[in-house]
């Protein structure tokens, strides 16, 4: 049967910078209301139902169901301990949704029952969650349109009660005053900025909340917390290459926060507190980032001081403190090692030779011990509870994958790829054990190389269904994120931005020509700014892929750069550039996934959005494929798939996610058996 693909009408639309006219056709599909809007999405669902779904109908039932069926009916996390009480999150058989539980003295008391919040919304999302110092009151926020906008609700635990107290907008952060009373949060505005910070008191109309801060600079965004040792409320506001802090006293709620220290260009900075003084981990004169110290009263940044010496050759990710010591989480030829910081100090040994390691609950000040998880690949999360007194560390729990898995049937490996301006990028992979490099099997390879965003090693049970069908599995760490540091995300940003679309092109081809895969058999993945660079690989190397799975793709870079009123828009200037800028305008067009789309042939592609989206806005894939349709000069399948519920998360809860799953495992299987 002869299924004829949608095609959208087209409307000429121009756009005029620097001197230079673009036409761009496609552009009506921005109108969200628009009921041609909604009509082209649903014809292309229906499309892809027809050419896709329809025929993989079983393999994607059977692909669900082996995913689901890796997944514990009923789970418990590992318990943690604050504010005296032992937390832990469940699922209950059954349930989409989790459970968050506390206990004292044995007897369990369900703080909050998302199953419950959640009731019959097709979206649920419950962010972050604060108990008030005393122990009496949770404060809580929700998204129930998949926004990003969360409304912060509270509940009183010893009545059960939920407060009349709604404020809509928020960006989910908050923090508790030591009062029990006093709650600060930031409100986000309509491009979903967090620009205003607001204090709020139980019980009083959340309109007359008082506004602490105004973050006038639109490229900036406001974050608010309280420290772990519960003294200080601190809020940041963040741009990509800039920090700026306030602290305020958490006794003293109706004080003014203090500047810590004024926001300089290209410095950014992260405090933390511990005793007698602050701990910063800062890239202030120091690329790769160093930890630093000041006092609790003289903080600005001619007082600080090194705690731990620099070293170049260390990228240092992130702190945990403790009354007693601190740790450091730090990456070291790609890898992430874990350093203890007590009267001397010592790493944690990791057997594996790829892997990662990460800082898990550790809201205990007061703790002797550091909670972290460690996974590779092959290895599923892994809670361990280490003392550094012994150096000794005793796992709490390993992520069950229920039936037959083994970790010793696959084996993991990480090559070093020489691309073509000589550098060396890093890939990991994972297949079953017993491959052979001869060319006969298929690879999934994934990228991201955006915002300094590390694709780490990690185990997920899905990836077993395409594992136990002789796929390899494997991300190339290409540059844009941080994984060899700092100057290898300078190296895949703004005017050098083409170095992270050619790693993974250079990637892919090494892959082919060393027989872990081949041309016909070879497929790539990537997500939002991984979506942007599959749109440009594509684009540049469209014979190199069988397929590609591009989920809520970046594409339309250019138009969306010059529309400082969409979403999150200015935040990005420092990452692509301002287009408003020429050098920055000709530099992105050049790559620009939706500019760029040629007269030529295409790999089969599936591309996935939401109509909620608010990261990347739902136009931006659709025209896209609307313009893929007009210009590609193959048959291959051209698949796009809107959620029209959801937004850049797609759906939520603890099984629906994976039915999107199940049909990008079925897109590429699909194509390999009609080659057969």
């Amino acid at each position: 049967m002869n299924i004829i693909p949608p095609k959208a009408k087209k409307e000429e639309h121009l756009i005029t910078v620097h001197g230079h006219t673009r036409i761009d056709p496609y552009f009506w599909l921005n109108q969200r209301k628009n009921k041609e809007v909604i009509h082209y999405l649903k014809a292309e669902n229906k499309y892809t139902d027809e050419v896709l779904n329809e025929p993989t109908r079983n393999l994607q039932k059977q692909l669900f169901k082996e995913i689901k069926s890796r997944i514990p009916k009923t789970d418990v996390d590992v318990p943690y301990l604050m504010h005296g009480y032992e937390y832990y999150s469940r699922f209950d058989e059954g349930k989409e949704y989790e459970l968050h539980c506390r206990k004292k003295n044995g007897s369990e008391e369900v703080v909050l029952d998302e199953n419950e919040l959640a009731g019959n919304l097709e979206y649920f999302d419950l962010g972050n969650w604060e108990i008030s110092p005393d122990n009496h009151l949770v404060a809580f926020a929700v998204d129930t349109v998949s926004r990003r906008k969360y409304t912060l609700r509270f509940k009183n635990l010893s009545t059960g009660e939920y407060f009349e107290d709604e404020i809509p907008d928020t960006s989910g952060d908050m923090a508790w005053a030591n009062d029990n009373k006093t709650i600060f949060y930031a409100q986000k505005d309509d491009t979903l900025r967090a620009s205003k910070l607001f204090m709020h008191v139980l019980g009083t109309p959340f309109s007359e909340d008082k506004l602490i801060i105004f973050e006038e600079d639109p490229t900036f965004d406001i974050n608010i917390f309280k420290s772990k040792s519960n003294q200080y409320i601190f809020v940041s506001s963040e741009s990509t290459l800039s920090t700026e802090y306030r602290i305020l006293d958490a006794d003293f709620p109706e004080k003014d926060f203090t500047l810590f220290q004024q926001r300089l260009n290209d410095v950014e900075y992260h405090i933390n507190h511990q005793g007698n003084r602050f701990l910063i981990r800062t890239n202030y004169d120091a690329e790769n980032f160093r930890v630093m110290e000041t006092s609790l009263t003289e903080t600005n940044i001619e007082h600080w001081k090194e705690a731990v010496a620099y070293n170049p050759d260390i990228f240092v990710e992130d702190l945990e403190v403790f009354a007693r010591f601190f740790c450091v989480q730090e990456k070291h030829q790609g890898l992430t090692q874990i350093r203890i910081i007590n009267d001397g100090e010592k790493y944690i040994h990791f057997d594996e030779d790829d892997y990662y390691t990460f800082f898990d609950d550790n809201y205990d000040y007061g703790s002797n011990f550091l909670r972290f998880g460690y996974t590779s690949l092959k290895t599923p999360a892994t809670i361990y509870d280490y003392n550094p007194e012994t150096d000794e560390k005793t796992q709490r729990k390993q992520q069950e994958v229920v039936g037959s898995y083994n970790p010793e049937d696959y084996e993991t490996k990480r090559i070093n790829v020489k691309v073509r301006d000589g550098v060396k990028v890093p890939v990991s992979m994972v297949y079953k054990k017993g491959f052979q490099p001869e060319g006969s099997h298929p690879l999934l390879l994934y990228g991201y190389g955006s915002y300094g965003i590390n694709i780490e090693s990690t185990f997920r049970s899905p990836r077993i269904s395409l594992l136990n069908r002789g796929f390899v599995f494997a991300v190339a760490h290409i540059r844009g994120g941080q994984e060899l540091g700092r100057h290898w995300y300078e190296d895949g940003k703004l005017l050098k931005k083409e170095n992270t679309f050619n790693d993974f092109i250079d990637v892919a081809q090494h892959l082919i020509d060393n027989k872990y895969t081949s041309g016909d058999r070879i497929f790539a993945m990537g997500g939002s700014a991984g979506g942007l660079l599959m749109g440009a690989v594509i684009n540049q190397a469209p014979q190199l892929f069988k397929g590609v799975i591009a989920a809520v793709p970046f594409v339309d870079v250019v138009t969306t750069m010059l529309d400082d009123t969409i979403p999150l828009t200015t935040f990005e200037y420092d990452e692509w550039g301002n287009p408003n800028d020429k050098e920055y305008y000709d530099y992105i067009l050049s790559y620009s996934p939706y500019d760029q789309v040629k007269q030529q042939d295409y790999p089969a592609l599936l591309i996935t959005t939401g109509l909620h989206d608010s990261q990347v806005q739902y136009w931006e894939p659709a025209k896209w494929t609307a313009k893929l349709r007009e210009m590609k000069t193959d048959n291959n399948l051209l698949l796009l798939h809107t959620q029209m519920k959801y937004g850049h998360g797609g759906a939520s809860g603890r099984f629906e996610p994976y039915k999107e799953t199940a049909m990008e495992y079925a897109f590429m299987l699909h194509l390999l058996e009609n080659d057969k």
